[in-house]
């Protein structure tokens, strides 16, 4: 699948803030290496090498198109430090272990977090940090619509099969699953009430990401259908406010581990 760069950055700003959020929690000084998984459009990563300027920055994402944009938004004269590389979350490794590891709105996309967590894990060296932001919106109907407009037309034989369990688990999971591997950890929740502008920018935000695979799955009529079954429903959702404004709650989960030394 690919990925429309221009679409995704449409909500810039509202995307950034969390991995801020996330950044802001991690307790280093002077890290080594520092390798930001699933890096996009390299926004993030830019971040990372402004807050530690000493580090090696890696930015690694299996997109080709958003790599490309984030080599030319963040180019190396600017960045000497900074690097992007082609990788896939699912199997990367890293030689030798990082000193923070660092994934924004990146591993939903990847299932089995049981062993995908553990794996990466042990990516950190040790002493070193796992820092982690993923979406937990699934429930809302930004998400649930994608579901109900599957079911509204003759692309039904097609989307239903790619339709499965919301991709993050609750918090206890995670608290769980790396609490013997780590010597510190944090895992919180926040709710973004976000005020969007635009005409059904809710749509717009998930054509750019969750809903992204579905419409990639569609040609032609029915992916023109679909979409606009899926759009009905989520201005129904979330109606504008008077100013023409629409404000859309997000739910994200965040943690942040330090492996034990």
């Amino acid at each position: 699948m690919t990925w429309d760069t221009s679409q995704y950055l449409k909500f810039a700003d509202h995307r950034l803030r969390p991995a801020i959020d996330l950044l802001g929690r991690i307790p280093v000084d002077a890290p080594r290496r520092v390798v930001d998984l699933g890096c996009g459009t390299g926004n993030v990563t830019a971040v990372l090498a402004a807050r530690w300027p000493a580090a090696e920055i890696t930015g690694l994402d299996p997109s080709p198109e958003m790599l490309d944009r984030a080599r030319a938004d963040h180019p190396a004269l600017s960045f000497p430090a900074l690097s992007f590389d082609v990788a896939d979350a699912a199997s990367w490794r890293a030689e030798p272990p990082v000193d923070v590891l660092y994934s924004n709105a990146a591993l939903h996309w990847l299932g089995d977090h049981g062993a995908l967590f553990p794996r990466l894990f042990d990516q950190v060296a040790p002493g070193g940090w796992l820092a982690v932001q993923m979406p937990r919106n699934f429930a809302a109907p930004s998400h649930t619509s994608v579901a109900d407009a599957a079911m509204d037309g003759p692309w039904r034989k097609t989307i239903e099969p790619m339709l499965s369990a919301p991709p993050t688990h609750e918090p206890g999971f995670y608290i769980d699953l790396l609490s013997p591997l780590a010597d510190m950890l944090d895992v919180w929740e926040t709710e973004y009430i976000q005020i969007l502008e635009g005409e059904n920018p809710v749509a717009e935000w998930t054509k750019g990401t969750w809903l992204r695979p579905f419409l990639g799955a569609l040609e032609g009529a029915e992916r023109d259908g679909f979409e606009s079954a899926y759009r009905t429903r989520v201005r129904a959702a979330y109606p504008p406010m008077p100013d023409g404004r629409t404000v859309f709650p997000f739910r994200r989960l965040f943690l942040v581990a330090r492996r034990a030394a």
